[in-house]
């Protein structure tokens, strides 16, 4: 099987519906967001149980694995801050990060996405319920290629 898999979050890119074209005025940290979307994981390296088991103990090793290698704490945070999405001072970047992480596998957290919808209405002036039928919609176009994703993902176990 030829499989090409382009790393980012599709949601940012060109798409006709993507945050970047629904919210254009947002102001986050679109590199950062990347770099933590695609990095939030890789403390799993650290603690291979975790990859298919439960556990958080990665988190932490990740953001110090991140920090040892000289990357920046802003985007080191992301391995820490991205199961911790309930916290008072959360920024949107993290929101984001977190957001990205469980629709990657179609898992709807809505509690998370109304924390997304508020500081989207918030930066726009939109009413929160505009706001979340383009959040829906784009979280759902997302979450119907997890399947794939994962089942793809899962022709290649690790063994811890």
């Amino acid at each position: 099987m030829n499989v090409r898999w382009r790393p980012g979050l599709p949601w940012f890119r060109g798409h006709r519906r993507g945050l970047l074209r629904s919210y254009p005025t947002v102001a986050f940290d679109r590199p950062a967001v990347l770099f933590g979307a695609a990095t939030h994981d890789i403390g799993k390296i650290a603690h291979p149980g975790e990859l298919s088991g439960p556990g958080s103990d990665y988190e932490a090793a990740g953001y110090e694995l991140l920090l040892a290698q000289g990357i920046d704490e802003r985007l080191a945070r992301f391995a820490r801050t991205h199961g911790c999405w309930d916290q008072p001072d959360t920024k949107l970047d993290d929101l984001l990060v977190s957001l990205a992480d469980k629709v990657w596998k179609a898992k709807r957290v809505p509690d998370l996405e109304q924390l997304v919808v508020a500081r989207l209405a918030d930066a726009t002036g939109e009413q929160p319920w505009q706001t979340f039928l383009k959040l829906d919609e784009e979280l759902d176009r997302l979450a119907a290629g997890a399947d794939h994703r994962l089942d793809f993902q899962n022709q290649y176990p690790v063994a811890a």
